[in-house]
């Protein structure tokens, strides 16, 4: 899923050398951080969080497809 989550932000920034892809466990539930450069944030997050979202489902459906559960956050 971090590679999904990395090759998506890195295609819609303008400083993909800046993207930074964490992954963590919680309670069964596995944590992806999303980090950008300050000027890539409005792109990554969209126009009323649509881009943001269509993230979010596309990553929760190759999650759902492997069995995990799997939550996308983006951080400054």
């Amino acid at each position: 899923m971090v590679e999904l989550v990395s090759k998506i932000a890195k295609s819609l920034v303008e400083h993909p050398e800046a993207v930074e892809v964490t992954e963590s466990e919680t309670d069964g539930t596995t944590v992806i951080q999303l980090k950008v450069a300050g000027d890539d944030m409005g792109k990554v997050i969209g126009k009323q969080g649509r881009i943001a979202k269509a993230i979010r489902t596309v990553v929760k459906a190759a999650a759902t497809k492997a069995g995990t559960k799997v939550v996308v956050e983006i951080v400054q």
